[in-house]
């Protein structure tokens, strides 16, 4: 691609280059259906348990020092079950939960063909890196699920970092492993807060915002430097970031000659 002054690209991974949360309400579905037929539960009741999973999923502080990342999550079924159903805590029912939740997500997580197709095509021109934050077994088993290994320079997981996104640390690190500039590089994601936050924290060259429900921020988000509406219109962002550095650069070339005469 030849992009004047962008020599590489970090890619988000959930809800940016793979659809996660799509992939979990499948999971929930099948926990919800196993639930009812299964255990005889009340539609109900099995929604009660998915739903306080998910609030705790959503509040989950992990420290690996303490324990692994299953057992922390079945205790979650765990809790959610006794906290519907009441009763004595039934451990095993929580296990089978987790592992049907966990093994349906994963088979849904897949990086559609066209999304591959871009990828391809970019790294013609480009470093591309994968930079994903969470603990560390269950990003590099979504990596391993939907496959994304071969079209990337480096992959970055955050749970195997010090620090994750938005802190600079992480984006400097991911600078160093491709060998670029921060401001040789544009950062790709859903999150205002840990992506586009991240890039503007690291002094990326730019940041790209994907927003597909093109939903307005909040006055306090930070503010990306592009929005885009699905992944694949990025290509026509990097070649407007590539024009645009060319009429600076016709623009100053100008001036400089009027300053000569």
């Amino acid at each position: 691609m030849g992009l004047h002054g962008v020599k590489a690209v970090f890619f988000d991974l959930d809800n940016t280059l793979i659809d996660t949360a799509a992939a979990g309400r499948r999971a929930i579905e099948e926990v919800i259906s196993a639930l009812q037929s299964k255990h005889h539960y009340g539609e109900g009741e099995a929604r009660a348990v998915c739903d306080k999973v998910q609030a705790k999923l959503l509040k989950e502080c992990h420290d690996p020092a303490k324990m692994c990342i299953t057992d922390l999550r079945i205790s979650h079924w765990e809790e959610a079950i006794q906290e519907t159903i009441g009763g004595e805590a039934n451990r095993d029912l929580a296990a089978e939960c987790y592992y049907l939740w966990k093994t349906t997500r994963l088979q849904h997580l897949t990086l559609a063909e066209d999304t591959r197709a871009m990828l391809t095509e970019l790294r013609k021109g480009l470093r591309l890196l994968l930079l994903t934050n969470g603990e560390r077994q269950t990003q590099r088993e979504k990596i391993e699920a939907c496959a994304c290994q071969p079209y990337f320079d480096a992959i970055v997981v955050g749970g195997e970092q010090k620090e994750e996104k938005p802190a600079a640390s992480i984006f400097h690190y991911c600078c160093d492993l491709l060998g670029v500039q921060p401001a040789e590089c544009v950062m790709v994601g859903d999150s205002l807060d840990t992506d586009i936050q991240g890039g503007l924290n690291a002094g990326l060259k730019a940041t790209v915002w994907l927003n597909k429900a093109m939903t307005a921020p909040v006055d306090t988000s930070p503010v990306p430097h592009y929005i885009i509406s699905s992944v694949l219109d990025l290509p026509a962002v990097l070649q407007k970031m590539e024009h645009n550095s060319n009429a600076k650069l016709e623009t100053d070339h100008m001036a400089g000659s009027n300053e000569a005469h």
